[in-house]
């Protein structure tokens, strides 16, 4: 599939740059001539069709992760991980420190929802679409977290802390990390 895309996104630029570097000047030069060459005609499908077919195999790998073993495991994370902002818990003495825990997804919303929030923005409200965007994007990134937490043994993660990125448009990439501890006793 990802030869697929590449081969798209190929036609793509390249029937772009035929149509604006060629195609522009083209037009601008024989404005008059009614018929259109067979070489921008070309480069118009080739811009369109790459279009398509980075679409189609964007959808297809899309359908192919949600269906990943990952994204059954995570689902699956009903965890006992005691997770907290503070670095000491009272009552409980940590008799180990695991390291560094670490969980991270950059998510995003299908252009409908994007215009619908643009709509918001200009109407005032919450943008709830992005609301459930980050709420999603949060508890993936929490539950890879809990996942590598579980993996090394760790009975909780403290000075749990989160950041946000915008990665392009309305995509986002939320890491969630932490201190992986083992406690002497249970609390």
């Amino acid at each position: 599939m990802k030869i697929l895309r590449y081969l798209g996104s190929l036609a793509f630029v390249l029937g772009f740059f035929v149509m604006i570097f060629a195609g522009i000047p083209w037009y601008v030069v024989v404005a008059d001539d009614p018929v259109i060459p067979m070489w921008l005609r070309t480069a118009v499908f080739l811009f369109l069709g790459g279009i398509l077919v980075v679409l189609m195999s964007i959808s297809f790998e899309q359908k192919k992760y949600k269906a990943s073993v990952v994204e059954e495991k995570l689902t699956e994370v009903e965890s006992d991980i005691l997770l907290t902002n503070a670095t000491v818990l009272p009552g409980a003495e940590i008799s180990k420190v695991l390291g560094l825990v670490q969980g991270h997804t950059v998510y995003a919303i299908w252009i409908g929802k994007d215009l619908s929030a643009v709509v918001r923005l200009i109407l005032g409200g919450e943008l709830t679409e992005y609301t459930e965007m980050m709420g999603k994007a949060r508890e993936m990134a929490t539950k890879r977290m809990l996942l590598e937490a579980e993996n090394i043994g760790a009975d909780a993660v403290i000075n749990v802390r989160y950041m946000t990125t915008s990665v392009i448009g309305s995509a986002a990439e939320l890491f969630a990390y932490g201190t992986a501890v083992k406690f002497k006793k249970q609390f």
